[in-house]
């Protein structure tokens, strides 16, 4: 059994046919061991660059085709792709709200960890999406969000969708997210499973 430290470790390994890529550390590389005493390297920062090339294989990211563009500090900037089979209405080839959602919300994730400097699970507690027009026909939409505030427990996110111009927006987002520290199963025996009866 592997016991991969990351998640996108843990679906690499889960590929069939595919041997398990240590690559993978980079998107939250660990330090790694000194040459000679007194050498360390310290722990690489979270990169959204390298990170999406892995969060961006598999699963509904991988779906959808989304794609990294830019990033900073404390944000992240990604983009959905125009496709047929994102429509929203057929009469209309715009792309529907459903996917800029996801588009949204991958780019806070990312944004967060961008911000922290580690690739640490976090979850959705709110995600406001105020739409200001339609997206343009046949367009991709880029998403861009920044992490302005991190608490102990909580991340909060700010950004646009647009399709042409930052300054025209198809929408405004604001949310609010869970840090996840460790499996609070582990603190929990009553969580933990098996019996202490």
């Amino acid at each position: 059994m592997i016991v991969a430290s990351c998640p996108l470790q843990a679906a690499a390994a889960k590929v069939p046919g595919k041997p398990f890529d240590m690559k993978l550390n980079d998107c939250n590389p660990v330090a790694r061991p000194p040459m000679h005493r007194g050498m360390t390297t310290p722990p690489a920062r979270f990169d959204a660059r390298a990170a999406s090339q892995w969060f961006f294989r598999h699963g509904h990211t991988g779906w959808l085709g989304l794609s990294f563009t830019d990033q900073g500090d404390n944000w992240v900037e990604l983009e959905l792709p125009w496709r047929e089979d994102l429509l929203g209405d057929r009469s209309r080839p715009v792309l529907a709200s459903g996917p800029i959602i996801s588009l949204m919300d991958m780019a806070s994730g990312m944004a967060i960890w961008q911000a922290s400097g580690t690739f640490n699970p976090v979850a959705t507690l709110d995600l406001r999406v105020d739409y200001q027009r339609p997206a343009r026909e046949r367009a991709s939409v880029r998403g861009r969000v920044e992490c302005y505030r991190r608490t102990r427990s909580a991340a909060f996110v700010r950004g646009i969708a647009y399709d042409d111009d930052p300054d025209d927006p198809v929408a405004h987002v604001a949310g609010v997210f869970m840090t996840i520290g460790a499996d609070p199963r582990q603190e929990n025996p009553a969580l933990a499973g098996g019996s202490n009866a």
